[in-house]
């Protein structure tokens, strides 16, 4: 999966938020002053990354989301991972608690979470980390 540009990402939104769309719907719901041809080219581009499709239903065309917010997130994590941190999700998160600056609450929110893991862990997943 390929990574979204800030306008890619805004169009993703929308399409995650409000699901098939006509390219005057997603304008409808894009914050942003953007010209049709604009949010075609947009398309366009999202298409050929493989975050969207599009079905024609009579005349119109309605674009999609190929993937969930949810699912897109995680690949988006894990190449994060994958460019930053040899492919180590823990890594990646400790990289990012270390460059935030997390108040006390937030620091008890995480420790919080990380013993709900402990307590309640999900099957364990291959490693992602990459070979040398």
């Amino acid at each position: 999966m390929k990574s979204l540009t800030p306008g890619e990402l805004e169009v993703m939104q929308v399409l995650w938020q409000h699901g098939s769309l006509k390219p005057a719907e997603i304008l409808e719901h894009v914050e942003r002053p953007l010209t049709n041809p604009a949010l075609r080219s947009v398309l366009r581009v999202l298409m050929d990354k493989g975050h969207v499709t599009r079905k024609k239903q009579g005349k119109a065309f309605y674009y999609s989301a190929k993937n969930s917010a949810p699912t897109a997130f995680k690949k988006m994590t894990q190449r994060l991972a994958e460019i930053f941190c040899s492919g180590s999700s823990v890594e990646l998160i400790a990289q990012l608690i270390k460059n935030e600056n997390l108040s006390e609450e937030e620091v008890r929110q995480l420790q919080e979470l990380a013993q709900e893991k402990v307590a309640d862990p999900s099957p364990p997943r291959k490693s992602r980390r990459r070979k040398s």
